[in-house]
């Protein structure tokens, strides 16, 4: 679509920033990624010329695999999980994001930040999922160094709009809309 000269709506990613800054990114803030993911992202950013170039981080829902789904299964299984507590972005449902998106083409092409209200570690995402799942398992907090990982994340990733993208709801609302439809 890109190469014939149609608009696009790209949904690009917080991993374009390299999470030393400890404010939330806004759509002028230059993007450092610290992965081949992340630069990749941000190359397929710079192809697009006529359309919406949307930063969003941390999706879930309830299809696919994804966070949410997740802790759902090993909470089921274990007492305890560990879970990443010094990684802070902004979980955002996807349904949100898809409804958001929709009014997004009325604005004028560029780039937007679209994600839910609210931050988080990933630690209280899991404690949060646990207790509105009703779910009995305990969240052990560790670092990012106890859980190595392929792709380098960035330690903070929150994303806020100062270029008046739609505002989505935050993200506890989301993952309630998401046990509901599990």
């Amino acid at each position: 679509m890109v190469s014939l000269g149609a608009p696009v709506v790209y949904f690009s990613t917080d991993y374009i920033f390299d999470g030393r800054k400890r404010k939330p990114y806004v759509e002028s803030d230059e993007p450092n990624p610290l992965s081949v993911y992340g630069r990749t992202k941000l190359e397929g950013e710079r192809v697009v010329r006529d359309g919406w170039i949307v930063r969003s981080s941390w999706l879930f829902g309830w299809t696919s695999k994804n966070f949410v789904k997740t802790m759902l299964a090993l909470g089921k299984e274990r007492d305890e999980v560990a879970v990443v507590d010094d990684q802070r972005g902004s979980p955002t449902y996807v349904g949100h994001l898809a409804d958001v998106t929709k009014s997004l083409v009325e604005l004028p092409y560029g780039v937007y930040h679209l994600a839910a209200e609210g931050e988080a570690t990933w630690a209280d995402f899991a404690e949060a999922i646990f207790e509105e799942a009703g779910v009995n398992c305990r969240v052990r907090r560790i670092t990012t160094a106890e859980y190595p990982q392929a792709a380098e994340r960035p330690a903070y990733s929150v994303l806020r709009s100062e270029q008046g993208a739609p505002a989505l709801p935050h993200w506890r609302e989301g993952l309630r809309a998401v046990l509901e439809r599990l």
